[in-house]
């Protein structure tokens, strides 16, 4: 709103209010925007800035921005609107750390000036303005992790949870032939292990390693010496550096602060004065004047910090250090006071758990024991039906064993008279196998007797006919009347007027039909025999 004054005549005298430019400040995780008066100088504005931010470190930022393909820094003493800046509505400017401490834990004593420093660190070395190796990577990105997220849970850090996090160069991805998992299994297990620091506790660990980096804090400047060898100029908080126009890590020649006297240019010359005056004066061009101005304005800056470090601290400083033990001693309490009610928490978490899961154990088991219980009683019936059966079907199973032990015992009698028919048989049939070989040489005796006894039986017949014959020649000698009528009974062949021959012959005649009988006697027994 506008105010007005009006005088007796009536007339209205408006307030005229100043005229106002827009800005865009831009810092490494957030914008802002600010109107400043057309009269402001930088350092008006950089206040501006710092009031917002919270700021009291100032000496280590600064407000950038790019004119012409170049960066260069606003100039504190001068109007913002008399500096060569961008012709743009709003004006865009970059608030980032100009200047580096030498020692991040004893220098950066606010949580802001931590952070702001440790979010631009981090931005170098993902873009690969800090060259890192990559194990270091790896332990800076769980620091990083651990200052985003909190303690590591794994119930809570599910895999995945890191695959939309920049976290890696991508020298380092291309480097490996690793996927996003496994590279988020790397980064977890470190990120496991640093359980219980906090978040600044976090970034300063991730600070502390990245100062020692070759690269980290150094302002890199392309520059000729007298020999027009092309060469790179690097300045940080220790000193000023002359490198290869290749190599970034290893200076081929270094000045510390505390030993340059004087440091000055003429227009496209820029010359170091050791303080040691017998040493050499060393001369270096550059490309352009604007860059030998942005040259000696860091030299300036990092010069005057190298030597506000080694003068006792200001008042400010003293107490802002003060403030800052005082703060991190109330936060170390109150961290511990926070891990202690989480801990506690996390007990009674599992308490509660566990409570819980032996509740519902108990509950499954009343269940399960009533369930048991109706299954029991409907049970009871049917096992008593079942005894019942049970019992008569043990009376019939004693009864079978009975029956079946009688069987046993009358299968047992049996297979030993089994065994002994067996025997019996066997040793009959060892018998009949000798009777059998007995009959054999027998019935070759036998049959041997037999031809003996035809060619005996042959020679009786043939004597028979013989004495037949010699009878009837001595009959009819004798008894001439007898020839014609020989009658006689078979008696007479018994007469005692017979020879001695006739007897012979009766004799060998029943003989032999006896001994034929035997003979066929004994062969069909021998046959019976065999066949059996």
């Amino acid at each position: 709103s506008q105010g007005a004054i009006t005088d007796g005549g009536g007339l209205s005298l408006k307030k005229k209010q100043p005229k106002t430019f827009k800005v865009k400040i831009i810092t490494v995780d957030a914008e802002m925007e600010f109107s400043c008066e057309m009269k402001w100088k930088g350092k008006d504005l950089f206040d501006l800035v710092c009031r917002a931010l919270g700021l009291r470190e100032t000496w280590f930022f600064g407000l950038q921005y790019t004119i012409k393909g170049m960066c260069t820094w606003l100039k504190m003493d001068k109007k913002v609107l008399d500096q060569e800046i961008p012709k743009e509505d709003p004006i865009s400017f970059h608030f980032l750390a100009k200047f580096y401490p030498e020692k991040v834990e004893e220098e950066l004593l606010q949580e802001i000036t931590q952070h702001l420093f440790f979010l631009q660190v981090k931005k170098q070395i993902l873009n690969e303005e800090i060259y890192c190796s990559p194990e270091a990577t790896v332990l800076l990105a769980s620091y990083a992790v651990q200052a985003k997220y909190g303690d590591y849970d794994p119930n809570f850090h599910e895999p995945g949870f890191l695959a939309h996090d920049e976290l890696l160069p991508k020298r380092v991805l291309r480097q490996y032939q690793l996927t996003a998992e496994m590279w988020e299994e790397k980064i977890t297990a470190w990120y496991a292990e640093h359980r219980g620091i906090a978040r600044d506790e976090a970034e300063m660990n991730y600070l502390k390693i990245a100062q020692d980096l070759e690269m980290y804090g150094v302002n890199y400047f392309p520059i000729q010496n007298k020999n027009h060898t092309d060469l790179l100029l690097g300045v940080d908080a220790k000193g000023i550096h002359v490198y290869s126009i290749n190599n970034r890590f290893s200076p081929n020649k270094s000045f510390e602060w505390s030993a340059i006297r004087n440091i000055s240019y003429s227009e496209k010359e820029l010359t170091i004065k050791p303080l040691d005056k017998k040493a050499e004066v060393f001369k270096f061009f550059s490309s352009q004047l604007k860059v030998n101005k942005l040259i000696l304005q860091l030299c300036i800056g990092n010069h005057d910090l190298f030597m506000r470090r080694r003068k006792v601290d200001s008042i400010e400083i003293q107490q802002m250090k003060a403030q800052a033990k005082e703060e991190k001693a109330r936060k170390k309490m109150e961290n511990q006071r926070l891990a202690r009610e989480k801990q506690l928490r996390e007990e009674a978490e599992r308490a509660k758990e566990e409570l819980e899961r032996r509740l519902f154990q108990l509950e499954d088991e009343a269940r399960q024991a009533n369930e048991a219980l109706l299954r029991s009683q409907e049970a009871a019936e049917l096992l008593a039906e079942k005894a019942q059966i049970a019992e008569e079907e043990a009376k019939l199973l004693a009864q079978n064993a009975a029956e079946a032990e009688q069987e046993r015992q009358r299968l047992e009698i049996t297979a030993l008279k089994t065994k002994e028919e067996k025997r019996l048989m066997e040793q009959k049939m060892r018998e009949a196998e000798l009777i059998a070989v007995k009959l054999v040489k027998e019935s070759d005796r036998r049959a041997k007797e037999a031809e003996h006894l035809k060619q005996d039986l042959h020679e009786a017949r043939e004597a028979e006919r013989k004495a037949k014959q010699k009878l009837l020649d001595i009959t009819r000698l004798n008894y001439p009347h007898m020839v014609k009528y020989p009658q006689y009974s078979p008696a007479d062949t018994r007469d005692a007027n017979f020879d001695k021959g006739s007897i012979k012959l009766d004799l060998k005649d029943i003989d032999l039909k006896r001994l034929s009988f035997e003979i066929e006697r004994e062969r069909y027994q021998y046959s019976c025999g065999v066949n059996k």
